[in-house]
């Protein structure tokens, strides 16, 4: 007869696990980046380098580690309680709760505003780039709040009330009136079903009340953060679309008549919450004139629209920064992948848009502090097209990131996965690519100083690169047909971010970076995929630029 019985396992080993990268944990995602610190350095933020060595240290450590809990566990809404009354409140997991706490103790909410001093929209930038790219969702209620505080400057009573709260640097997650907290965050409310981009379709009606105040009846088919103490919204009155400050608390300490339909089940985002609401005559407060409700609350999308900027830039390099780390430790047919001229030339181009990305976004931000008329046009034609392009080129670079490590980055257990789900979300949030393009014609018809200014800033890095001089004497023309075809915004707004990248690369302490960019990007002939470039760069340079040092984990 046969024995059944099995042999202990331990006399079946059937491997030893080689060959696998370690974790990339424990690193200072701002010493650690070279180009970020250099950036910073030259956009006048050179004072937040300690600021930012410390959340550099706790990003890489602790943030990326909550990052992984709170997006694995989801926000719930609760829309009744026990006893069966309406409370509308949804509950977030502790990670979601510590995430908002680190980002408001270290200022991503309110530098710009309280720093008081040249570079702090820039030391801002940086922190909220860091932020981003160890967990993307908290950002969203930080973007608003940060981005609420000129729109409520124009209503100066509404300011005195809500800014200490605002700019505190203290989170505070209890749901109570306002005045029982030490720390606010803000959210904002445009969508509808019926308009989408085009609120001037909005239908929700403001009704004025004998105390100043309005009563809101209508929706919202996005509203995000639905746990934010009060929400900037647009809403009709006699004069026309207005915007308004919808707290979650009445004046008399009640529940105001917000009611959540429900959550959002999206691609990405998972940490945070995104809601459809009704309302039912909420009580709410003018912010700025009425009928100047766009106008209004415009400063407020213009800051959302550079977070945009900045938030696809981190999760650009939190990939590329996973896929150089992986690359370094992994052999395959007897070489490291690093050392592949292949895998190169894919890692090296990858970083050349990292790094474009990320220094374009800090330059629009030091443009949006500055009280200079040049500098504030500059912002009105960079944002636009720097919206769209750095958004556009996010999923295409995390998903060939994914693909450098191959089955290990598509496994939930990685940190990839979530990135690229998260990656098409700022090209759609704060209005889609074709919106940005049509918001660069408008610029260019109703402010031409702007093209100026434009012109201006591109002249001081002619004669740098003969590809670079080519593609801005290319452009010009292209952006004096533009207007009379509407149908090559996209091409035009995709040529302007490019001559500006290489601009702000070519000017920079690594002036060779900006050289391999114009040989990468405005020269010769590129494929559809990384690593398709017609020209021989010094790929090992380039990536080891971008890599986390092997002493820094």
């Amino acid at each position: 007869m046969f024995d059944t019985h099995r042999a202990p396992r331990q006399h079946l080993r059937t491997h030893d696990v080689t060959n696998q990268p370690p974790p990339l944990e424990h690193y200072n995602a701002f010493t650690s980046d070279t180009a970020l610190m250099e950036a910073v350095r030259r956009e006048g933020g050179d004072w937040g380098q300690d600021r930012l060595k410390t959340y550099g240290a706790i990003a890489g450590t602790e943030l990326i580690e909550i990052g992984f809990e709170a997006n694995e566990n989801r926000p719930e809404l609760t829309t009744f309680d026990r006893y069966g009354h309406r409370i509308d409140e949804v509950r977030f997991h502790p990670a979601y709760h510590r995430s908002m706490a680190l980002a408001k103790e270290h200022g991503l909410h309110g530098l710009t505003w309280t720093a008081q001093r040249e570079g702090a929209q820039v030391v801002r930038s940086a922190l909220f780039y860091i932020h981003n790219q160890m967990e993307a969702g908290t950002m969203c209620p930080i973007t608003m709040t940060h981005a609420s505080v000129p729109a409520l400057r124009h209503a100066p009573e509404l300011a005195a009330q809500w800014l200490p709260g605002i700019l505190a640097n203290s989170y505070d997650p209890a749901f109570a009136p306002p005045g029982e907290k030490y720390g606010l965050t803000i959210g904002m409310g445009m969508t509808e079903k019926q308009g989408g981009s085009d609120v001037r379709a909005n239908t929700t009606r403001a009704t004025p009340r004998a105390d100043g105040s309005f009563g809101l009846v209508g929706h919202k088919w996005f509203f995000s953060a639905p746990m934010c103490d009060a929400f900037l919204v647009l809403a009709q009155e006699d004069a026309g679309l207005s915007c308004f400050l919808l707290p979650r608390w009445t004046a008399n300490g009640q529940r105001n008549t917000i009611e959540i339909q429900r959550l959002k089940n999206k691609l990405g985002d998972h940490s945070n919450a995104s809601s459809e609401v009704e309302f039912f005559d909420a009580e709410a407060y003018r912010v700025g004139e009425a009928g100047r409700g766009v106008p209004t609350i415009i400063e407020m999308v213009s800051q959302t629209r550079l977070d945009c900027m900045l938030g696809s830039a981190g999760l650009m390099r939190q990939a590329l920064v996973q896929a150089i780390h992986h690359c370094r430790y992994r052999e395959a047919f007897g070489t490291h992948l690093i050392e592949q001229p292949l895998m190169q030339h894919v890692l090296a181009d990858m970083a050349l848009e990292s790094e474009a990305a990320m220094a374009y976004a800090l330059r629009v931000a030091r443009a949006f502090e500055s009280d200079d008329e040049q500098e504030q046009l500059l912002a009105r034609i960079a944002t636009p097209v720097g919206k769209y392009l750095i958004c556009k080129a996010a999923p295409p670079l995390v998903n060939e990131a994914q693909e450098c490590l191959g089955g290990a980055g598509y496994v939930e257990e990685s940190i990839m996965p979530r990135l690229f789900r998260q990656s098409p979300l700022n090209s759609i949030w704060e209005g889609s690519g074709n919106v940005q393009c049509l918001d660069m014609l408008r610029a260019m018809a109703k402010s031409p100083a702007a093209l100026d200014a434009l012109h201006k800033e591109l002249a001081a890095a002619k004669g740098a690169h003969p590809a670079y001089d080519q593609h801005c004497s290319d452009l010009q023309k292209m952006l004096g047909a533009v207007a009379d075809q509407p149908t090559q915004a996209r091409r035009v707004a995709e040529a302007v971010a490019r001559a500006l990248q290489a601009k702000i690369l070519l000017t920079g302490e690594s002036s060779w970076v900006g050289e391999a960019y114009c040989e990468a990007r405005l020269a010769g002939n590129r494929g559809m995929a990384y690593g398709t470039l017609d020209t021989e760069l010094d790929f090992a340079r380039m990536i080891e630029r971008a890599g986390v040092a092997s002493g820094e984990n």
